[in-house]
């Protein structure tokens, strides 16, 4: 959140609710508001080594639902996925209209904001297959460019 303050104008209203409920935030006509742009930053339960191992790696409930609550309130919305893995996000991801694998990046929220807001260009192709089904488990980098994958080895984009 700091890095997106940091990063927007100083006239740009950025309005964080944790719940995704902005129901709130109403205009002088009584209605509510819409964004610009909405940004969803969702991620995995820390883990280390075994106790991260799932047999479901679909997003829980409620990061489902926060991006449908968030959808409703903003022309743009931009997902930021916080993960060590790929996550099962093949029925959101006709709400996004961005979709950014932040990975682990620890304190660096800063540097994706910077990227989020154009002060540094976006660079990265998927080193492994982005599964559309728990059912292509177990994920490996040998899965071919025509399989049913939701992003293929080495999808990606540059800015």
């Amino acid at each position: 959140m700091e890095g997106i303050r940091t990063a927007v104008s100083p006239d740009a209203i950025v309005n964080y609710e944790s719940s995704g409920r902005f129901e709130r935030n109403v205009g002088e006509n009584g209605k509510p508001m819409i964004a610009d742009v909405g940004i969803v930053v969702i991620s995995e339960e820390p883990y280390v080594e075994g106790f991260g191992d799932r047999a479901n790696l679909t997003l829980s409930g409620e990061d489902v639902d926060l991006i449908a609550r968030v959808r409703k309130h903003c022309q743009k919305l931009i997902v930021i996925i916080i993960s060590g893995r790929p996550l099962v996000l093949t029925d959101q991801l006709p709400l996004m209209d961005a979709l950014v694998a932040a990975w682990l990046p620890g304190s660096e929220g800063a540097g994706v904001a910077d990227m989020l807001f154009g002060d540094y260009p976006f660079n990265g192709r998927l080193p492994f297959t982005w599964l559309r089904t728990n059912d292509q488990l177990p994920l490996n980098i040998n899965n071919s460019k025509s399989d049913q994958s939701l992003f293929s080895f080495g999808f990606g984009l540059e800015t």
